[in-house]
């Protein structure tokens, strides 16, 4: 059977090409730009009814009393990156957030090919003097990261800086997402509770104590999307957490 040409009316032809535009953007806004995932369900609130954000500079200015009243109970602050790099926003959000009465811990971005002492030095001095309620998270991913360091190589960096932290006394947290848990952790011991990544359910066995379930999340107080948190467990087990937490430092 031959092919016969078909003519379409112009409102027609203009429902096709909306409906090709809206599955293009709709795929688009489904992933990062690090090829993340981003549809997610969330937690379910009975079962982990504690919530947090994580921030940095990228947020812009963050009304925290709003964050507060929209049932937020704590905040990561992104401190620093490397072994120079230190985010301009980190005292006034540590500041505002400490003054809304939010529970407050701090991250630095982990890079691979930087000594782990000199970004253990520049972590340590930025927050010097702040009390930090939660583990420092010491974000481990590769994006934005150079590909050619050596997993060995990496984890030697991670472990000294890791040593250099705990030895000023501060409990530690890993970030990493499902790539970084597969090439840098799988299979190497556990030594310090897990922040994961991840936009689906986390797996039983990774023992998590805080999941990132989205990056797109809305806040009252925050222009703009942010990633939103949970904490492993309810109230009961959060409180006894910071209260573990404060005992060690």
């Amino acid at each position: 059977m031959g092919f016969r040409s078909i003519r379409l009316r112009p409102a027609v032809w203009a429902t096709i090409a909306a409906a090709i535009a809206l599955s293009a953007v709709t795929a688009w806004l489904v992933t990062d730009n690090r090829g993340h995932d981003l549809i997610s369900s969330g937690p379910d609130k009975s079962v982990y009814p504690v919530t947090g954000i994580d921030i940095s500079a990228h947020n812009g200015v963050v009304n925290f009393d709003a964050v507060v009243a929209d049932s937020i109970d704590f905040v990561m602050i992104k401190a620093t990156e490397g072994a120079t790099f230190k985010d301009r926003a980190f005292a006034d959000n540590y500041r505002r957030a400490s003054k809304a009465g939010l529970k407050i811990g701090v991250y630095h971005f982990f890079r691979f090919d930087t000594p782990g002492h000199m970004q253990a030095l520049n972590l340590l001095h930025s927050i010097k003097g702040r009390q930090i309620d939660l583990p420092i998270a010491i974000d481990v991913e590769e994006w934005t990261n150079p590909d050619n360091e050596s997993v060995d190589a990496v984890l030697a960096r991670l472990r000294e800086m890791t040593d250099y932290i705990r030895l000023h006394g501060y409990p530690l947290i890993i970030y990493t997402n499902k790539n970084g848990l597969e090439r840098y952790f799988k299979g190497q011991p556990r030594e310090f509770p897990l922040w994961v990544c991840t936009f689906s359910t986390p797996e039983n066995n990774l023992q998590w104590k805080l999941w990132q379930h989205t990056h797109r999340g809305n806040v009252a107080g925050i222009d703009g999307h942010v990633d939103v948190n949970t904490f492993n467990g309810n109230r009961s087990d959060w409180k006894n957490w910071l209260d573990s937490l404060a005992a060690m430092q």
